[in-house]
């Protein structure tokens, strides 16, 4: 009897260990597969974050002692140059299209007449902001102007 449950364990851990070595690309790429965020916004952000931080670093070795003058001013040059070719991309991506202009502006006007019609909803008794919409104040009950 411990022979077979030795045999079965055995060949449990066999198939544990060898499916993910004899399984085709996609049961492998399943079970690996892990949500990523690749918007061109962030790409450029975490550049930047590496690059300010080798810049850091830099800074320290430099006042160290462990890197060269020349050496240093050639590579903070570079860094320099790079971070400001990262910062130019990441204005053109957040820059608007003529559609994204309008979309915008029909917000605004939207969220204005939203907050225009949220003060004719006050009770004039208790001075309440009621939700829209509603007849009667949520706090004193005083009916309010109907609107016209």
């Amino acid at each position: 009897m411990p022979v077979v449950i030795a045999l079965l364990i055995t060949a449990s851990l066999l198939v544990f260990v060898a499916y993910p070595l004899l399984a085709g690309e996609e049961a492998s790429a399943h079970l690996s597969t892990l949500p990523v965020d690749v918007t061109p916004q962030v790409d450029l952000k975490n550049r930047r974050l590496v690059l300010y931080e080798n810049m850091r670093d830099l800074e320290f070795e430099y006042q160290a002692g462990k890197i060269a003058q020349e050496d240093y001013e050639a590579l903070r040059e570079e860094y320099t140059a790079h971070a400001a070719r990262l910062m130019a991309a990441s204005q053109g991506l957040l820059r608007t299209s003529p559609e994204d202009a309008l979309i915008e502006q029909e917000v605004a006007r939207r969220r204005n007449r939203r907050r225009q019609a949220t003060t004719d909803y006050v009770c004039p008794k208790c001075g309440y902001e009621n939700p829209l919409p509603v007849k009667f104040c949520g706090e004193c009950g005083q009916k309010l102007k109907s609107r016209s």
